[in-house]
């Protein structure tokens, strides 16, 4: 149970302590640049061939920097890359079947939900706990030899009834035959004049019984009490006897036992000495150990980076080695799909399209001014057309103010 316990411990103090903590930083480094992403706004293809030319700089930068710092610090012969790659794939192989531990567990944990979720449902249902194997064998033969005890146990229930019967109705008889012959007793003594004596006849026997009964409860209750005490005395002696080699031997186990105390503390001194001193040097090794995963962690982000740099030169050899089969090929369908063909008709079509503007340009210009000329000769008549408007619609107002109008062989006045 103590080996278990400390298996369990070790194996959640790795959870604890090295898996779900990486696990949390790599989720809260997602989240991060996941909201970095959102909160940036919609890229075009002009931005992102942008950054990927910036990345591209910066990671051979680091490229740079990395090399000189291998060259600086971490000779090419160093002794710990093999223990750097036996510790990496220790640290996976534990990953992993710390994963597949965690799974088991979480399996075994909802096999013991079912199982006690049906347990309780056979429990409602029936009432008692379920039965396996051995068990119901065992429970079944249990059952019938119960069931044949019950059959003969009831025959003789049957039996004892009957005669219970028989003997309730003999017993009503003889009661009423004794109260006939005890009426007959009372009218033979009332003729005689003694009326009575029957009952107390019968009560003084009873009193001498009860006297007698009492008397030989005493003399029983003594002897019982002088044969408990001897048997007491004696098994009082016989205990001490058997008791006193077992008392020796105790004395001597007593002194033993001190003996082994004694040993026991000066033993459990040298121990607290040697644990001390080997804490010391688990502490060193440990401290060693962590270095050492450090320097493999960085040693494994580098191989990534150097994967990750390695697959890029191999896309662009792939590219470049496609794009000159394209170039080099006599196939004219296949030389347009060349990335060189493709950017010279860019070239030329952005040219012919500057062409285009620049003379659209110079005929703007060229008209520029007798363009403007004519636009204020327009604005200038559109004013002088207004003024000719209000001074016609000032002159009609003056004209209309106090004439006479005659229209129709009629005159009117206009105010």
């Amino acid at each position: 149970l103590m080996k278990k316990l400390e298996e369990e411990i070790n194996f959640n103090s790795y959870l604890v302590n090295e898996k779900i903590p990486r696990e949390l930083e790599s989720k809260k480094n997602s989240a991060y640049f996941l909201q970095k992403v959102v909160a940036e706004p919609a890229m075009s293809q002009s931005d992102l061939n942008v950054l990927e030319i910036k990345i591209n700089e910066v990671n051979a930068q680091i490229n740079q920097l990395i090399e000189k710092r291998m060259m600086k610090y971490e000779p090419i012969d160093s002794k710990f890359s093999m223990y750097r790659q036996q510790a990496s794939i220790i640290s996976r192989k534990k990953e992993a079947k710390a994963e597949e531990l965690q799974a088991a567990k979480e399996e075994m944990a909802s096999a013991e939900r079912q199982m006690l979720q049906k347990t309780s449902q056979a429990h409602e249902l029936e009432g008692s706990e379920v039965l396996k194997g051995d068990e119901f064998k065992q429970y079944v033969n249990k059952l019938r030899s119960k069931n044949t005890f019950y059959k003969k146990k009831r025959l003789e229930i049957a039996e004892i009834t009957a005669e219970y019967g028989i003997l309730q109705r003999t017993e009503e008889l003889l009661k009423q035959r004794h109260e006939a012959i005890q009426q007959q007793l009372e009218a033979i003594e009332d003729k005689k004049g003694i009326s009575g004596y029957s009952y107390t006849q019968e009560e003084l026997e009873r009193v001498s019984a009860v006297k007698s009964e009492m008397d030989e409860m005493k003399g029983r209750t003594l002897d019982n009490m002088s044969e408990m005490v001897k048997k007491l005395n004696t098994m009082v002696a016989e205990k001490k006897a058997s008791l006193a080699p077992v008392i020796k031997e105790l004395r001597q186990l007593r002194q033993k036992c001190q003996e082994l105390t004694q040993e026991c503390d000066e033993k459990k001194i040298q121990y607290d000495s040697c644990a001390a001193g080997l804490e010391s040097n688990r502490s060193a090794l440990e401290q060693e150990v962590k270095g050492l995963l450090e320097e493999c962690v960085q040693e494994e982000s580098n191989y990534r980076y150097i994967n990750c740099m390695k697959r890029n030169l191999e896309i662009l050899l792939q590219r470049a080695k496609e794009e000159m089969k394209a170039y080099v090929s006599p196939d004219p369908q296949e030389r347009r799909k060349a990335i060189r063909e493709q950017y010279t008709r860019m070239i030329l079509e952005q040219e012919n399209l500057g062409k285009k503007l620049r003379e659209k340009q110079k005929v703007v210009r060229e008209s520029h001014g007798p363009n403007m000329k004519q636009i204020k000769m327009w604005q200038d008549f559109e004013q002088l057309m207004e003024c000719k408007r209000e001074c016609f619609l000032k002159q009609q107002n003056q004209m209309a103010i106090g004439q006479v109008i005659q229209e129709g062989g009629k005159d009117r006045l206009v105010l």
